[in-house]
């Protein structure tokens, strides 16, 4: 835990102290609930990880399903909105902004299967991006502001607009 909370210390261009971080940052709060109710989850105590993953939504406005997975150091900076779904899996220094989502196609014939992205490691989602369905976001993409991404981004790539399109190299 301690070098999630430096790692979010060097990642937020304001700087804050190591007890603001504990206190006053709702992202670092849902993946701390997040690690709990996961655990929960494998556990197979499926009821409780689910009321743990619903009150720490009502306690920070982000939604992680238990199901979910999630590497080390995810920041989640002004997190309001933000949903990842349960399928979703999150590699390694991975920072999401305020409204992205990361959903499914919400295909009814797709239960049981993996339905939500995948997030490699050192990816960056923008303010209210959206991925949708089970597609990889490659090592080190970006992923811009508002974007809608239905298919896979390599890695090393900056992606915008709706549809989501290559733009450059990262």
């Amino acid at each position: 835990m301690l070098k999630h909370i430096q790692y979010i210390r060097d990642q937020d261009p304001v700087n804050p102290t190591f007890l603001e971080v504990i206190l006053a940052y709702p992202g670092f709060h849902a993946v701390c609930h997040h690690r709990i109710s996961h655990w929960l989850w494998k556990c197979k105590l499926k009821l409780i990880a689910r009321l743990t993953s619903h009150i720490s939504r009502f306690l920070t406005g982000i939604e992680i399903h238990p199901g979910a997975v999630i590497g080390k150091n995810l920041f989640i900076d002004h997190g309001m909105g933000v949903v990842i779904g349960e399928t979703a899996i999150i590699g390694d220094n991975v920072t999401i902004y305020q409204g992205a989502t990361l959903g499914s196609t919400g295909d009814p014939s797709s239960k049981g299967q993996k339905r939500h992205p995948t997030l490699k490691n050192n990816v960056i989602i923008g303010a209210g991006a959206k991925l949708i369905g089970n597609i990889t976001i490659g090592d080190n993409s970006l992923v811009g502001a508002n974007s809608v991404a239905t298919h896979d981004v390599a890695a090393n790539q900056t992606v915008v607009g709706i549809p989501a399109r290559e733009i450059a190299g990262r």
